[in-house]
């Protein structure tokens, strides 16, 4: 992995930089002992996006995790079993998520500390149906290489889904949900934003098999996360 000084429009600076080119990767990773994965696997219809984990000096460490669900009554139940976990905690509700604070166990696997080692930053990580979906800014091909076969020496699989090359002050793809992008796909091909509407939020809803309220706001929050990446 090249690390060199560099300058970049006009700037310089004389540290040790990672910071042009690189790569974009969107990866999906999947074991049964990734931190949460049973818990997901139990409650398939729920989005869970870590916030941040600190350790303790005690040598805890604590995640704390944002769930997007219509009710929660399923995933709590799923915490208080799952064996990467320990100790959920409610930290704080609202009408369409919850945050949770749980303590890692021993079993818990990650793959931050992974990409870390190689020179990669982690932009976005989301629960799928089928593990965690995560985007990295890696420095080199061969760094998201590296991270790969770490994954791999630990049994996690490793499925890159999305890459291309990192174009300056680029901070990674907009950051959708599974949920938001499947919404925006079908609404999309069954003309919702077309004039005048080829489907309403109702034929939506019945079509994904999800209350109306819950369209509406998955709508509002990926129109936002699109308006941010554009806009800002």
């Amino acid at each position: 992995m090249s690390i060199e000084l560099a300058e970049t429009n006009g700037d310089r600076t004389t540290l040790q930089s990672q910071a042009d080119g690189g790569i974009v990767a969107q990866v999906r990773l999947d074991h049964s002992d990734l931190v949460l994965r049973p818990t997901l696997e139990r409650a398939p219809d729920v989005t869970v996006k870590p916030e941040y984990w600190t350790t303790l000096e005690t040598g805890r460490t604590l995640l704390f995790v944002t769930a997007h669900a219509d009710e929660f009554g399923g995933l709590e139940a799923a915490l208080e079993t799952d064996p990467t976990v320990r100790e959920p905690i409610l930290v704080d509700r609202y009408p369409d998520r919850r945050v949770y604070r749980v303590t890692l166990t021993d079993r818990a696997l990650t793959f931050t500390a992974s990409a870390a080692e190689v020179g990669g930053r982690l932009l976005e990580v989301t629960s799928s149906r089928d593990g965690w979906l995560a985007q990295f800014r890696f420095p080199s091909r061969d760094a998201l290489v590296a991270f790969n076969e770490i994954c791999r020496d630990d049994g996690i699989s490793v499925s890159v889904e999305h890459l291309r090359v990192s174009d300056d002050g680029d901070d990674g793809v907009v950051t959708l949900t599974e949920k938001q992008q499947t919404l925006l796909a079908v609404a999309y091909e069954e003309g919702y934003f077309d004039v005048p509407r080829g489907i309403s939020q109702d034929e939506l809803a019945d079509r994904l098999g999800v209350s109306k309220s819950a369209i509406s706001q998955r709508l509002r929050r990926a129109i936002r996360e699109l308006c941010t990446a554009s806009l800002t």
